[in-house]
């Protein structure tokens, strides 16, 4: 059975050590304690959010507090390639929806990015609200799929700031359109940092499709049928991950 992961602060979780008890609290003690109703003798993780994580078997609940015996403590390994996905800004909640599959795939951070096409703007105190949204459903995410590991969520991006990450790794743009398909890609050994970009409903702008293959991005396509932006991403992590070995 999965045991259940909850992040506790990054400076005490690394200092606990295996025999050692850990008193879990806050908002994350709390959900445990009252909403998930964990009862001693149940087993479960605490994590940092930066892949530390302790194991261990709950020793008392209290009010809002959970205390973990410790019985294991290390870091999680590395993945070969961190997979980041750029998200343009969609309406509804599908940019959402990819954000949180893309999440529970083990992507290792998001980007939102305000496309040229994007009907959605995240303009003034949206932006600061939009970007806290989506810690908020990564973290929550993370805790679904049980990964030590919170995936960092990037200031908003526009397109010219989404073609410079070619200067800092691999990037590979998600077109209908293009030749070479991603099923047949290999990542370079090399590749510690790849970049998924996705576009919105409407599809990326002819002119930031030049400006990104400019820039030095890859153009790649799935299949035949075109995806929804909430499904394009997670599906192409999907491969990714397939072909790299990350599965």
């Amino acid at each position: 059975m999965t045991r259940p992961l909850f992040f506790g602060p990054a400076d005490q979780v690394r200092s606990a050590e295996p025999g050692a008890d850990f008193v879990l609290g806050g908002d994350e003690g709390r959900h445990a304690a009252t909403v998930r109703r964990l009862v001693a003798g149940e087993r479960i993780d605490v994590s940092d959010g930066a892949g530390y994580r302790l194991g261990g078997v709950i020793a008392a609940v209290g009010t809002g507090t959970v205390e973990l015996r410790v019985e294991t403590a290390g870091q999680d390994p590395a993945p070969r390639h961190r997979l980041v996905l750029v998200q343009a800004l969609a309406k509804g909640d599908r940019d959402e929806l990819a954000v949180q599959a893309a999440t529970e795939l083990g992507v290792s951070g998001v980007v939102p990015w305000s496309a040229e096409r994007s009907v959605v703007r995240w303009e003034g105190p949206k932006r600061a609200k939009g970007e806290e949204r989506w810690r908020s459903i990564v973290r929550e995410a993370s805790k679904q799929s049980v990964r030590a590991t919170l995936p960092e969520v990037a200031p908003l991006a526009t397109s010219g700031d989404v073609a410079r990450l070619t200067e800092v790794g691999t990037v590979l743009v998600l077109e209908p359109t293009a030749e070479d398909r991603l099923a047949a890609l290999t990542l370079p050994a090399d590749a510690d940092r790849v970049y998924l970009v996705v576009g919105p409903e409407g599809g990326i702008a002819p002119g930031e499709l030049d400006r990104f293959r400019a820039a030095g991005a890859r153009l790649v396509r799935l299949g035949r049928e075109v995806l929804r932006t909430s499904t394009a991403g997670p599906s192409a992590l999907a491969v990714l991950s397939a072909n790299s070995g990350r599965w």
